[in-house]
């Protein structure tokens, strides 16, 4: 009998025990539920807030469909804007993503590249966004790889650091020694703030291989904040990253969009190669220096891209 009375006991302590155990489950799984539906609302604003139409590329009779995974092309642009100035991109670089292949292109453009822009004549392409903003930016990169480009996301290169510093710095692998702007960058692993990431991108004199070095420290940025923005620490500060590129992004995919490339283009990030073109000669026109490209190398760069979004078959 005493017996019983002991297993009853156990049994009750057991039940209130699960108990307590299930409605800490319970309000566990709603403070995610609120969290998960709180970043969701949030992010979905901020994307409507960053969002600039643009009419769809003259190259595409239709506009790609991410739901069935077609390849796409991204113009990022990071914007040197100046009071007073409308500015002139600082950083062009195409990427292209073909899901079906699992991985992507990238090519920097060299900002002195010399180039026709519709309603200008031949000039450096930087001076396309000063032109006609994004737009104009896209069609000149068009008109140049011979290739449309789907989406453009446009940076504000001087607040560039903040969303760096949202994400609460990055991680990278420096090659070259150096120092700019105030910033120490030894060989090896390295951590950088925003401060030091935008010197860490801008120094171009010091490179032996000039504006192609800095091409390189650009995409390793990029990926940097790619890999810091997964990390815990990094969506438990979503506000503040949210707040930055509100400030700081122009993107003209909607949310859908977006959250649909998430879903469907993430694993072809994961390989990504590194175009070039860099066997071109820098020439003085007028007294202003131009890059000029090698027509060659040209040709194999657009041939590549467009293979890669599967317009040659």
């Amino acid at each position: 009998m005493v017996k019983e009375k002991r297993t009853d006991k156990v049994k009750s302590k057991k039940r209130k025990v699960l108990k307590w155990v299930g409605i800490t489950v319970g309000l566990f799984l709603l403070a995610i539920a609120g969290l998960v539906a709180k970043v969701y609302f949030d992010a979905k604003n901020t994307v409507e807030n960053v969002y600039e139409e643009l009419d769809k590329s003259e190259l595409r009779e239709v506009n790609v469909n991410v739901e069935e995974q077609e390849p796409i092309s991204i113009l990022l642009l990071g914007v040197d804007e100046r009071e007073g100035d409308a500015g002139r991109s600082d950083t062009m670089i195409v990427v292209t993503v073909n899901p079906e292949t699992k991985d992507s292109k990238m090519l920097s453009i060299p900002r002195d590249t010399y180039t026709e822009i519709e309603g200008h004549g031949m000039d450096k392409i930087n001076h396309a966004f000063a032109y006609g903003g994004i737009e104009l930016s896209r069609k000149t990169v068009e008109n140049l790889l011979e290739i449309p480009i789907d989406y453009v996301v446009q940076v504000n290169m001087d607040s560039f650091k903040d969303i760096i510093d949202a994400v609460g710095g990055i991680t990278i692998n420096n090659t070259l020694a150096f120092e700019y702007g105030g910033s120490n960058f030894p060989e090896g692993t390295i951590t950088l703030d925003g401060d030091s990431a935008l010197n860490y991108v801008r120094m171009r004199y010091e490179d032996p291989e000039g504006d192609f070095g800095r091409q390189n420290r650009q995409k390793k940025v990029i990926q940097g904040i790619a890999s810091s923005a997964v990390s815990v620490d990094t969506a438990l500060n979503y506000k503040s990253i949210f707040e930055s590129i509100e400030d700081n992004v122009r993107v003209n995919a909607s949310y859908n969009e977006l959250m649909t490339m998430q879903k469907n283009y993430k694993n072809s990030f994961s390989s990504i190669e590194q175009l070039y073109i860099n066997g071109g000669n820098g020439t003085k026109i007028d007294g202003i220096y131009y890059y000029v490209p090698d027509e060659t190398e040209l040709e194999t760069v657009k041939s590549t891209l467009k293979t890669h979004l599967e317009l040659n078959s």
